[in-house]
């Protein structure tokens, strides 16, 4: 039974979100630089104060209970809402560590320019960056594993705020001296019957071609056959004339440079996405975020 005279500290707070984050001691006690009978100690001193079990230990897993699920949020928000005191307090404003996932049709384009001007604008802050999936980042935002994200919207998930970054159209690339190369007129249905190359499922690319081919009532051929784990792989699989594949606009410049590919374009309105950065309602630092999605939108590659 919880006593209702305990106050938990922030320390038994961070001890119990970092082992719910990493479910494993070890690199909990790491993450938060103490030691393991530190964090221990912590964690038991919180549920005794709480009286609730909130991670069930073993020596082969790390479990968070139903207890420990619905605390979490609430502990996650009392630790934003003290970082964000301290930040105001010392007029740093978005500083320390910030967990920040992306998507890998994303990240290589747009992080070369980011980083940087993180560090110029916001030098107190520390990203750690997270590339992934959008249903593995997507799980990170909701378990607080991650701050923010950057990836293709809508998500479409409850709890989370939404900020639009850019849109930005779909770009057809073929092999050099295809039949279709150099055109700024194309209909999605072009791509009836073409050997269309696509990433691999997970991956919110591929995803939004499958729906474009849907919605279209387009069919493809050999949709499947090739699959990559990145945008990289498959624009050289195209100019090695295995097929012809979809890329975001920002990611022309790059993936085409060597001069082995040719693109095409689609008429107005073109098939596109937007992309966008997300964080959980429950923040105290949306002010911070709205400013970091303005830094982000700067840094569009086009």
């Amino acid at each position: 039974m919880t006593d209702q005279t305990y106050q938990p500290t922030l320390s038994q707070l961070r001890a119990f979100v970092a082992v719910a984050e990493y479910r494993h001691f070890g690199t909990a006690a790491a993450r938060l630089s103490v030691s393991q009978p530190t964090l221990s100690q912590a964690l038991a001193a919180l549920e005794h104060g709480l009286g609730l079990q909130l991670i069930e230990r073993s020596t082969r897993r790390v479990l968070v209970t139903a207890a420990g699920m619905r605390l979490l949020p609430k502990a996650m928000a009392t630790l934003e809402a003290a970082d964000r005191f301290v930040a105001s307090a010392t007029g740093d404003g978005l500083g320390g560590t910030l967990r920040m996932g992306i998507i890998p049709t994303v990240a290589p384009y747009v992080l070369p320019g980011l980083l940087p001007e993180l560090h110029k604008k916001l030098p107190a802050l520390h990203p750690q960056v997270i590339e992934d999936q959008t249903a593995r980042l997507l799980d990170g935002l909701r378990t607080g594993v991650l701050d923010v994200a950057v990836l293709a919207l809508p998500t479409d998930i409850p709890g989370l705020v939404e900020i639009p970054l850019y849109t930005e159209e779909f770009v057809l690339v073929t092999p050099r001296g295809h039949e279709l190369a150099g055109r700024t007129d194309l209909a999605p249905s072009v791509l009836d019957a073409l050997p269309l190359l696509l990433l691999d499922e997970g991956h919110c690319l591929r995803d939004q071609t499958l729906d474009l081919c849907r919605s279209a009532e387009i069919h493809p051929a050999a949709v499947g056959d090739t699959r990559a784990a990145s945008l990289a792989t498959v624009v050289q699989c195209v100019a090695g004339g295995l097929g012809v594949t979809l890329i975001p606009e920002m990611a022309v410049a790059s993936e085409t440079a060597r001069g082995t590919l040719d693109i095409a374009h689609f008429a107005a309105p073109a098939p596109g996405r937007t992309i966008g950065l997300a964080y959980r309602t429950s923040t105290a630092r949306a002010e911070d975020y709205e400013y970091l999605a303005a830094i982000i939108r700067t840094q569009r590659p086009l």
